[in-house]
């Protein structure tokens, strides 16, 4: 499931978008960023292990989404999709995610969970991100710990996401699909889970201010930039983690 062309109002500043406003072009990177939440505590690294997560999801805290939908471009029905949120169990936990391949006609090069559309005989949305990621990366179903699910995301593109996490040992081979996989690759979760990294960013598009985050990390020089609905459930599940 990709990032490109998810922008989100900001909760404070939500307006209804029309139905028939067309999908922006334009290079995230070059839209300024409005500041970051340097005032926001990171999650500590005594939460972020595997047995605290467990213990987390098992007894979910009270707490509240800080991202729930993206204003709508054009009329497209609703659909409802998944994507998997791989917590890779190394020393420090990371998050496996994808680049997307270049020659795809939508989301082309951008970074995104595995995920993707509910088929008809996927039993939830579970079984939807669990089938995904096996099409998508190799990654097999009996080779996943599943945690639990984050609060569905809408997007601007009207796909209704739940985020399905779960736990992944770091030996297990996985075998990208070369059609639509250009890379996959790690982000720590220390880094995602410390809210200094999440950028804030704003845009005015058809008469409606659009704000959206982004998590740029530097992976040894290469900087996989992390924008739009991705960056968004990762703010959600930071969320999650600091209640």
């Amino acid at each position: 499931m990709s990032a490109e062309m998810s922008l989100f109002s900001h909760p404070t500043q939500l307006r209804a978008a029309s139905l028939t406003a067309s999908i922006p072009n334009f290079d995230p990177r070059q839209v300024p960023v409005i500041g970051a939440d340097m005032h926001l505590p990171a999650v500590a690294l005594r939460e972020q292990t595997a047995q605290a997560l467990r213990a987390r999801f098992a007894l979910p805290p009270v707490w509240q989404p800080e991202v729930r939908r993206e204003d709508r471009f054009g009329e497209r029905a609703p659909a409802q999709a998944a994507v998997l949120v791989p917590l890779v169990l190394r020393d420090e936990l990371t998050v496996l995610l994808t680049q997307r391949t270049a020659q795809l006609s939508t989301h082309a090069g951008q970074v995104a969970f595995p995920g993707g559309k509910q088929d008809p005989e996927d039993a939830d949305a579970t079984a939807t991100a669990l089938r995904e990621a096996q099409e998508e990366i190799g990654l097999a179903a009996n080779q996943v710990e599943v945690l639990g699910s984050l609060p569905i995301y809408e997007t601007g593109t009207a796909f209704i996401v739940t985020p399905v996490v779960a736990l992944v040992q770091p030996d297990v081979v996985l075998q990208p699909n070369p059609y639509e996989v250009a890379d996959v690759f790690e982000v720590p979760l220390r880094f995602l889970l410390d809210p200094k990294n999440h950028q804030r960013h704003r845009l005015q598009w058809q008469g409606l201010e659009r704000e959206w985050f982004s998590m740029p990390y530097d992976d040894a020089g290469r900087e996989r930039y992390i924008w739009g609905a991705t960056a968004g459930m990762l703010r959600n599940f930071y969320r999650f983690m600091a209640a």
